[in-house]
């Protein structure tokens, strides 16, 4: 584990814990008020956090390369979380427009 300053492994596990709670938090927020849009919002940050766990993971092995593959699973979950949050987020958007125009 020593691939990684003190520092940069605290921002790592700080950012992965600040993650977490958000999920946690906009979920119990979408239940409390009954937007559906803010639920779809907390899943869809689940592929981001799972991508920070791989690349937790593959820097808790010194970044091993017979753990590369962790790092293109780390890039497609990225990019697949990044899809789905910009699809919750539209959805978001549109039940607001909806919303105000009735």
């Amino acid at each position: 584990m020593h691939a990684l300053s003190l520092g940069t492994w605290f921002i790592h596990i700080a950012t992965l814990c600040e993650w977490t709670l958000a999920i946690i938090f906009i979920a119990r927020w979408g239940r409390s008020t009954n937007n559906y849009g803010l639920i779809w919002l907390a899943i869809a940050m689940l592929p981001n956090l799972a991508s920070a766990m791989a690349a937790i993971t593959w820097h808790i092995f010194d970044n091993s390369e017979l753990l590369k593959g962790l790092v293109v699973l780390q890039a497609a979950l990225t990019t697949f979380g990044n899809i789905c949050l910009a699809l919750a987020a539209w959805n978001l958007v549109r039940a607001k427009v909806q919303e105000s125009s009735t």
